[in-house]
């Protein structure tokens, strides 16, 4: 069987759904290839803290109602070290708010919209390649047994770090940049209160900790643990009382613990991949990039790469003109570099990297000059709420 479409999207998740859509109501065909099923897909724990920017691109692509009754709009954050708190106005600071609004609930209103719009996504397929990448790109797979060929104008990579799009791009062509942080990420979602109102990023002397949400019953929270640990060494008992440990004393009155949900352990890593394309196929979100989830920016990378390659892909069918195109890499790795530097600091400030003494306190006196300096606290606010 041979498909037919002028934009072939490699990857299911937010971005190639999002993408999809974006180009769907400019009257530009796709169709949607996804190695996993939908039910998988959409039941994957992520981020789930927007940019303004990301919102409003949500709600460009139709997909913003529920999100706009159900999403938790803050307009700050806090840090935590030294037993005290100090809150980052981003509203006043950087004239911008962000939204807390889980990415699973994005992937099944993206879901829904590709229903209703009558879109093409195909799910469960196998052993996909791609082809032809200079000049007619072709993609083939196997679905059922069956083996299916894809022909299109374009190709863009929306399939991940471990995906087929990067490593269709011959080596030798590509400049890869990474950072491996030495430790993990220790996440549990519980169906308890959150412990404030907006998120609290915490800096301590046994290690990270972060306290977020997803909702007003249901609550996100994850410690800094070392890499080899297993969630099984971490009952939810443990869990918690480390959790107090990490805590001031203000902000600890208000936990609420229960049972966990789900619990799992992550890697941190920083990971650039340049340029982001290759002929015609383009690589879009962690196909290309990867961040610490410390600033929030994973998802909102990708959604700001689906805005690029939209606007080129539209520009180009509406006019000929490949101009953008050509620079869509440029113009998404200048704003990629930009978050990445950012995700590195703001993990930099807030985790323990080893056992030295001297490095902790000069990241206490750096937390304690940002409390105290309105130009300090607004870099950190306009970095966290979104760079243009």
């Amino acid at each position: 069987m041979t498909h037919r479409t002028k934009v072939a999207i490699i990857g299911a998740g937010p971005s190639g759904l999002l993408l999809s859509l974006l180009l769907h109501r400019q009257g530009i065909d796709t169709l949607v290839l996804e190695r996993r099923s939908r039910e998988y897909v959409e039941a994957r724990i992520r981020a789930g803290l927007l940019e303004q920017g990301t919102v409003e691109l949500l709600t460009a692509a139709g997909v913003g109602a529920r999100m706009g009754r159900e999403g938790l709009v803050h307009t700050g954050f806090s840090i935590a070290f030294d037993n005290r708190l100090h809150r980052i106005d981003l509203e006043s600071l950087a004239g911008k708010r962000v939204t807390v609004y889980g990415q699973s609930e994005i992937q099944r209103d993206l879901g829904n919209a590709h229903d209703a719009a009558g879109t093409r996504v195909i799910y469960d397929a196998e052993d996909v390649a791609l082809a032809g990448l200079g000049d007619r790109p072709s993609i083939t797979f196997s679905r059922r047994g069956e083996r299916q060929e894809i022909l299109c104008d374009f190709v863009a990579g929306c399939d991940g770090f471990h995906g087929v799009c990067r490593g269709s791009i011959p080596e030798r062509l590509v400049t890869t940049y990474e950072r491996v942080y030495p430790f993990g990420w220790l996440g549990v979602l519980a169906d308890v209160p959150p412990l404030g109102e907006e998120l609290i990023y915490v800096n301590h002397s046994r290690g990270f900790a972060l306290c977020s949400m997803r909702s007003r019953t249901r609550s996100r929270y994850y410690l800094q643990c070392p890499l080899e640990d297993s969630v099984e060494a971490w009952p939810d008992s443990r869990f918690w009382d480390e959790l107090a440990m990490r805590l001031p004393e203000s902000a600890l009155r208000h936990m609420v613990t229960g049972p966990s949900i789900e619990k799992s352990i992550a890697p941190l890593r920083s990971f650039v991949v340049e340029p982001m394309q290759y002929g015609r196929l383009f690589l879009v979100g962690d196909a290309a990039h990867i961040v610490p989830p410390t600033g929030a920016k994973g998802l909102n990378l990708a959604a700001s790469d689906v805005r690029f390659l939209c606007h080129a892909l539209v520009e180009y069918y509406r006019s000929g003109s490949a101009q953008d195109l050509e620079q869509y890499s440029a113009r998404a790795l200048s704003r990629i570099w930009r978050a990445t530097r950012f995700s590195w600091w703001f993990t930099t400030i807030t985790h323990r990297f080893d056992d030295d003494r001297f490095a902790y306190r000069l990241k206490l006196s750096e937390l304690d000059y940002l409390a105290q300096s309105t130009a300090a606290s607004t870099v950190l606010a306009e970095n966290y709420a979104g760079l243009p």
